[in-house]
């Protein structure tokens, strides 16, 4: 690294949660460890053409939302980039990120910024990958998440963003893991949290790269009775774990607000924190505002986590996901919640959608979307097509309103984008949702509008 005198005024957070500075020659400077106001030294580690790269070295002027780091480990552990930002400040910064994605990328300002959702800061992750490494020099196991810009896993003994239960648990599995006969092919644990009437429910899911000997079955056994978890065997990919006992309550969340319970497999995606799952769920659901007469499209529907609790206010539910397992899932959830009736299923890859397509599934007033991180083109693209050659879709009507969950504000934007300036819509509402506090990770949620005259031509042409 080169050392720089230099002091810079830092101007803002990127989405790693660097600080962004200009120096002397206006070259953009992202500064590790550095919060917006600050005047920073910065040692530059990487120097591109347009921009620099550098870790904070010495600060002259403090932040007012700089905090001391609750976790030990913080700046080692890479499993969290903000604990030394005030964490209603964390939730500033993300709510500005969406707004300059949606503006920058896609040309697009929400009509009203919604009230970040918030829960939370400590003790939520409640989904995790734990990595394993046998360290024969060190002559220990280590398990945790990774060191910051490193393959190696960070030696800690506890984590403060995972449930108190699990975090005291580490220590333990590092000394299981130790005494195991398997301890060189081990190399990850997932971690699963659900809910029953009796309390939380642990499930260990371990990976491992040849069968397990009899003494090392045991050997989870024995644990598991002793710290109440369950444990999960994957030898090969997610489709091949199996549980170790079926004993033991069952895999679930619920959503109690509409009456919902959803059970799962320790490998199916679920969000990481259950409180801010339920109030986003209240929330898009509130913005979508569904009649009891209206039919409702769930697009990327996942396990249903969306789609059930709709059934309880639309009159159908079609869920549309990628995932055939998922989707027999879903049948599951329905089924047991009572809701088979108002609810209907259907797997296929939804990259790759059509304006005839939409046309098949037929017309719903409302729309949830829920896509992964890779965002929801080909669906945009679909509508704007259809909207902009209406004999691509026969006799189909665009929704009148579409609720957006996003886990990346840059495919957010691009989507929004498409749907605002080709297809009719208004972005009429966007805010942040604090999933992963402490992360630079931003989730949000965005309602677009299309207006009634806008609809009935589209109607006509059909």
């Amino acid at each position: 690294m080169t050392a720089s005198d230099e002091w810079l005024t830092v101007e803002s957070l990127d989405l790693e949660a660097q600080g962004v500075a200009h120096n002397a020659e206006g070259k953009v400077v992202f500064v590790e460890g550095a919060l917006p106001g600050e005047q920073v030294l910065v040692a530059v580690g990487r120097r591109k053409n347009n921009w620099e790269q550098g870790t904070m070295t010495a600060l002259r002027r403090e932040s007012s939302q700089r905090v001391t780091p609750r976790c030990e480990y913080f700046g080692l552990c890479g499993g969290c980039k903000m604990q030394h930002f005030h964490v209603g400040a964390q939730v500033a910064v993300k709510q500005r990120v969406l707004e300059d994605n949606l503006w920058h990328l896609g040309k697009v300002k929400a009509g009203q910024m919604l009230r970040p959702i918030e829960g939370p800061t400590w003790g939520y992750r409640y989904r995790a990958r734990l990595s394993v490494r046998h360290v024969v020099k060190k002559g220990k196991v280590l398990i945790g998440f990774h060191e910051r810009k490193s393959s190696y896993v960070a030696d800690m003994s506890r984590c403060e963003i995972l449930p108190p239960h699990l975090s005291a648990m580490l220590l333990p599995l590092r000394a299981l893991i130790a005494a195991m006969d398997g301890r060189d092919r081990l190399p990850q644990i997932e971690v699963a949290i659900g809910e029953a009437p009796e309390g939380l429910v642990t499930a260990l899911v371990l990976r491992h790269l040849e069968p397990l000997s009899v003494a090392d079955l045991q050997r989870l056994r024995v644990f598991g009775t002793e710290h109440r978890v369950q444990w999960w065997l994957q030898p090969k990919g997610p489709d091949t774990v199996q549980r170790l006992d079926d004993s033991g309550p069952q895999l679930a969340y619920t959503l109690p607000e509409y009456g919902v319970v959803m059970p799962f497999k320790p490998t199916d995606f679920t969000q990481v924190n259950h409180a801010i799952n339920r109030a986003l769920v209240v929330r898009a659901l509130r913005l979508l505002a569904v009649q009891g007469d209206e039919r409702v499209i769930d697009w990327f529907c996942g396990l249903g986590n969306f789609t059930l609790p709709l059934a309880t206010q639309a009159r159908e539910v079609l869920g549309v996901e990628g995932s055939e397992a998922l989707v027999a899932r879903s049948r599951d959830n329905a089924a047991l919640n009572g809701l088979s009736h108002k609810t209907r299923f259907d797997a296929r890859n939804l990259f790759e959608l059509l304006p005839a397509d939409l046309a098949a599934y037929g017309s719903a007033a409302k729309w949830l979307v829920d896509p992964p991180r890779e965002g929801a083109f080909a669906l945009a693209k679909a509508v704007v097509d259809a909207v902009q050659d209406p004999a691509l879709a026969p006799g189909w009507v665009p929704p009148t309103r579409i609720v957006y969950v996003s886990c990346n504000p840059a495919t957010l934007a691009r989507d929004a984008g498409l749907l605002v300036h080709q297809a009719g819509y208004r972005c009429v509402q966007a805010g942040a949702v604090n999933m992963f506090p402490h992360t630079a990770h931003v989730e949000s949620i965005a309602v677009f509008d299309r207006n009634a005259s806008a609809t009935a031509s589209r109607r006509r042409a059909a």
